[in-house]
């Protein structure tokens, strides 16, 4: 379900990879989703958020020192919806995971993919685009 394709490359290998990275992130959250024997999904879904939002740092981080060092024009902008991001993340509410757990794996993949075709293909390809 999540591969990264062509047209989320930027042309820039270190962040292209990175982006690579977030994708893979979607697909485990995915197989989860899929997994029928697993009866308590609670950890592997904790898991998840927690890898997301720690990569998502790190992957923020190296991708606005990039920007910076191209002087990308919309590099408070970009940051804004990072450090969104990051809140987002922060502020998922694990006590609702028990209540439904497929439903709450669906929630983070529709948020991991909203971001991912966003973000991505509207805002980091303005950065291609700018070297």
């Amino acid at each position: 379900m999540f591969e990264m394709k062509e047209v989320y490359k930027l042309g820039v290998p270190h962040i292209d990879e990175q982006h690579s990275r977030l994708f893979e992130l979607g697909e485990k959250a995915y197989n989860l989703l899929k997994d029928t024997y697993s009866i308590d999904k609670y950890d592997k879904i904790v898991a998840i958020i927690q890898e997301l939002g720690e990569y998502t740092v790190t992957h923020f981080k190296d991708e606005e020192e990039y920007m910076q060092s191209i002087n990308y024009k919309r590099l408070l902008s970009h940051k804004i919806e990072h450090d969104n991001f990051i809140k987002a993340v922060n502020e998922l509410d694990l006590n609702k995971i028990d209540s439904d757990q497929d439903e709450y794996i669906m929630n983070i993949l529709e948020f991991i993919a909203k971001w991912l075709s966003e973000h991505i293909i509207e805002k980091d390809i303005l950065i291609a685009g700018s070297i």
